[in-house]
């Protein structure tokens, strides 16, 4: 996706202008103004990820295992679903994110006695250890970019990316 958008972007912003009607269907699909909004989306949404996941990886975690542990963080742990859902990710994929964490020792599964059908994800000394150190420490990495907006830049920023978010939740 994000290579044929740049494809299309691209040849949006040629020197060769055409007359409308004489622009091939495709042509003009990619003179679309919103092209330029949703590159530059993608760019940042792309740095971002770059910049997250330097860090992560320094503080000895991959960003999934990152993301697990800052979810249950500060919690008495949570059913594989609903960190599933917290956490943006499928129940099948968290398995193997939740078997990592547990053979480094940071994760446990629980069995509720009133439900043994599921399974309660539960962070372990080690992991609340883990949390305590590398949770805060991200967030600091993180503000001292975010430090860079003011609050006014920030809360517009949450607004136009909550109102894109409304958009695409939407069916048609």
């Amino acid at each position: 996706m994000f290579v044929l958008l740049e494809i299309v972007v691209n040849r949006s912003h040629s020197t060769h202008a055409e007359p409308s009607e004489a622009l091939s269907a495709s042509k003009r699909a990619a003179q679309e103004t919103f092209l330029t909004t949703v590159r530059e989306l993608v760019h940042t949404y792309q740095a971002f990820l770059t910049y997250d996941e330097a860090h992560i990886r320094q503080l000895g975690l991959t960003v999934p295992q990152f993301d697990v542990i800052a979810t249950l963080g500060n919690t008495s742990g949570m059913m594989m679903g609903q960190l599933a859902e917290k956490t943006l990710t499928t129940k099948g994929t968290l398995t193997g994110i939740v078997d990592r964490l547990e053979k480094k020792g940071l994760v446990r599964r629980e069995v509720p006695p009133d439900n043994r059908r599921c399974f309660k994800i539960v962070l372990t000394q080690e992991g609340e250890q883990m949390f305590e150190q590398v949770f805060p420490d991200h967030i600091a990495y993180l503000k001292a970019r975010f430090d860079l907006l003011s609050a006014k830049e920030l809360e517009e920023a949450r607004v136009i990316l909550k109102r894109l978010g409304e958009i695409f939740v939407k069916t048609p």
